[in-house]
This record gives C-alpha cells, structure tokens and sequence, in this order.
C-alpha cells in the first residue's frame, strides 16, 4: 500500500487534499502538534520516521501582506523547511509534490505564463516561495512543484469569503479591475493531485515545475460580480447586496505589492499528465453549495 505525507492539512488545499488522498493509500496528515515546521530537527525526524512513498507539501505562509513584516517567518516555513522535507523526500526515495504560486512573477507580461519564464517576484512572499522551489529542486529528483493561482475555498480567509460577506454588509464596495488571473477552487487542486497520484511511476518520469489553475481568466472585479450574481440566484433575491464599483490596484494600496497579472499556462501538466482543470466561472455555483 501507498504511503502519503500530507502537509498543511489545515490550510486551503490540504484540508481539500485529506479527503481526496485518503482513498490512495495510507495517508499520513500530521498537525502542528506532531509537526514543528520551524523546527529543523522536528522535520527530519518525523519525515524520515514515515518512510512515505509521496509528500504532498500544501503547508506554508500565505500570508502576502504579513509576509512583508515577518519576512524572515515567510523564508522559514515557505523555503528552508521545504528544502528540508525535500532532503528527506530524497533520502527515503519519495516522490514530492510542493505547491508553489504564481507569485513569483512581477506581473508584466500581458499573455499567460509559462513554465520557461523567468520569475521575478515583487513582494516577500513571493521571494519566499520562489526560495523554496529553487531548494527543492536542489535537493529532491524526484520533485512536482505545482504553481497555483487566485485560491478560494469555504475556509480560512480568501478573496471569494471576503466579498460575499462584504457584500451583505456594506452598500457599495470598491474592486480593484487591473489585476488579473484564474480563480481557482481548493478543491479542483486536490482533484487534481489524485489523479497526479494515480500514477506515481509517470511522477517520477517526468520531475519539474508545473503550472495548475482553472482555465480561462478574469478581473478582480469579474470574479466578485460572478459570485454575487450567483449567490443572488442562489438564495432568490436581489435586495440587501452590495454595488460594486471599479478601481485600480494604485487606488487601493495594499501593504505588499502584487503582481497585476498572474494569468498562466495549463499546456504542460495538461500534455505531460494528461490533467485538465475547469473554466474558473464554472465552479462558483458548485463551491457557493458547499458554504
């Protein structure tokens, strides 16, 4: 039987990931009070104990605005600890799947990223997951880093959780129209991790970096109207929602720059693996049942 270490159970994709690995074999999910992922020694030692066939790595800080104040925590959890479950990973002959973003780039481009650019993150946490691909790939063969984009799910804090209850609380809400990319439900990216899974000998043919999002892309401000236009449908009326009204990303300052465009390429998992995601407008109904 199979052996899976999940990492980062509690987040977005990995509470997504427990349930959809579970099936494949046995599957290891530790939390924070097994695992100290801050701590060097606590890694190595519960990684090697496991003696896992995969490592599936959603854990890390994904955080981009506090990233900037505790930079030298994002570096910690985002590089030298997957450098370290990727030295493991190596010893004990496991295939390691590491999520990564699409933050690693500066946004400039104006047709989708592929995996042959360059990046060029523009804010600390993008530098922090840039460091820790670039440790991975130093230390594991045997490596999938998959890079993902505009993330929501019906836990933790996200972009789609935030404007639904924005929307019901406030008259008029301002959305940022120039930065652009791919929503993406959490629980497309486990889908489609099992089906990586499924064949870990083809895994361990075909090592490298992985670009993985829903097809098709959107506005902040187009993703916000879709969703409200969809839990207006939903619960059968139009009254007590938000006007929505767009501004830029220099009128509505955050804390850590972002990259305006993140949009990316599907074509290599989708030709190598055979992986094909959904267009992102079709999974909002789907994820609005699940809240």
């Amino acid at each position: 039987m199979t052996t899976i270490l999940l990492l980062g159970k509690t987040g977005q994709v990995g509470f997504e990931l427990e349930r959809t690995l579970a099936p494949l074999g046995q599957l290891l999910a530790p939390g924070r009070g097994e695992l100290d992922l801050t701590d060097a020694d606590s890694i190595r030692r519960f990684v090697l104990a496991t003696k896992a066939d995969v490592i599936v790595n959603a854990a890390g800080f994904t955080i981009v605005d506090a990233a900037e104040s505790q930079a030298g925590l994002a570096m910690q959890l985002n590089a030298s600890a997957p450098g370290i479950i990727a030295e493991c990973a190596e010893e004990i002959g496991a295939v390691l799947v590491h999520y990564s973003t699409t933050f690693v780039f500066d946004g400039t481009k104006h047709s989708p990223y592929t995996e042959e650019d360059a990046p060029n993150p523009v804010n600390a946490y993008g530098r922090s997951k840039l460091a820790g691909e670039r440790a991975v790939i130093a230390a594991c063969k045997r490596h999938l880093i998959l890079r993902a984009n505009w993330v929501y799910s019906a836990r933790r804090t996200n972009f789609a959780l935030t404007m639904l209850k924005l929307a019901r609380e406030k008259p008029e809400l301002e959305i940022v129209n120039d930065q652009i990319g791919s929503p993406t439900w959490a629980r497309d990216y486990a889908t489609a991790t099992a089906t990586l899974l499924g064949n870990t000998a083809r895994l361990r043919e075909h090592p490298g970096i992985y670009h993985l999002c829903a097809e098709s892309h959107c506005t902040r401000l187009q993703w916000a109207e879709k969703l409200i236009a969809c839990a207006k449908a939903a619960c059968g009326t139009d009254a007590g929602w938000a006007k929505l009204r767009p501004t830029t990303t220099a009128r509505y300052p955050h804390i850590a720059p972002r990259p305006l465009y993140t949009v990316t390429s599907n074509r290599k998992i989708r030709d190598t693996f055979d992986i094909r995601m959904p267009v992102w407008e079709e999974r909002i109904e789907s994820f609005l049942r699940t809240l």
